[in-house]
């Protein structure tokens, strides 16, 4: 197969099920990621497709996907979108937990990354509402665990309600790690679903509120408002996050770490 079949390849790959990962339409034609990457950077520059973090999803399907942005990606889908920057930042994260610290983990994709990458550490405390989260790390006894309670959102496996929020009300933490839909410096963090109040407890409740969220999230603006810029202190994010963002957030006073 040479190179203009591959990429008429990739392209009906992708237009058949809306996006394809990287990896695998790497295994599918027996090429390497490197070729893929440069394959599907080709095609977006020509218009056939449309690049993400991790793969490359049809002209359709991101019309669509603009139009309608407010739909909500399950967990498991949110683990296959720009894995590997979710993996950089969850372990540039983690770096940042010191023994004995008291750490509070939203739910998320990248938080329950960042739950993996803390799963061997010892004498630290953390608080959670990610039931993946809650599971990797309850098998290490020499972490305190606390989940709070509340009601189960089954689309990201996480609790939220009252309940939730009446028990991390005098939770005293160090540090608060918090995903993103959406990030701007105009709105901070938003999201575009509902009830995502237990959010706003957390950062109060923590001395530092540190944001994890690759760089497809810059400039995306959700319907609900999760945590305004000024309750932010960090944002960790991978090498492709948009420049000016990043010099816009060092500006406001926000520390800023690019993994």
């Amino acid at each position: 197969m040479n190179a203009f079949e591959r990429r008429n390849r990739i392209v009906d790959m992708v237009n058949s099920t809306g996006s394809r990962l990287v990896t695998d339409i790497s295994a599918e034609l027996g090429v390497t990621e490197v070729t893929v990457r440069a394959d599907i950077r080709l095609l977006e520059e020509r218009g056939l497709v449309t690049r993400f973090h991790g793969g490359a999803a049809s002209i359709e399907a991101s019309a669509n996907d603009a139009n309608a942005a407010h739909t909500e990606v399950s967990l498991n889908e949110r683990y296959q979108l720009a894995a590997d920057p979710k993996q950089r930042i969850a372990q540039e994260a983690a770096k940042l937990v010191k023994e004995g610290d008291t750490v509070i983990l939203d739910s998320g994709s990248t938080t329950k990354l960042l739950a993996e990458a803390l799963a061997e550490r010892q004498n630290i405390t953390v608080i959670t509402n990610s039931l993946p989260a809650a599971t990797i790390l309850s098998n290490n006894k020499d972490i305190i665990l606390v989940v709070c309670g509340g009601t189960v959102r089954h689309k990201t496996a996480s609790l939220h309600g009252s309940i939730a929020e009446l028990a991390l009300r005098d939770v005293s933490a160090n540090l608060m790690f918090v995903g993103a839909d959406g990030l701007d410096v105009e709105n901070g963090i938003t999201t575009f679903n509902e009830g995502f109040a237990v959010s706003a407890v957390m950062a109060a409740a923590s001395r530092q509120v540190i944001v994890l969220t690759d760089s497809s999230k810059f400039g995306r603006k959700g319907f609900n408002q999760v945590l305004a810029l000024d309750k932010i202190h960090t944002v960790i994010t991978d090498v492709d996050a948009p420049a000016e963002a990043l010099a816009e957030l060092r500006k406001k006073g926000k520390k800023v770490i690019v993994a």
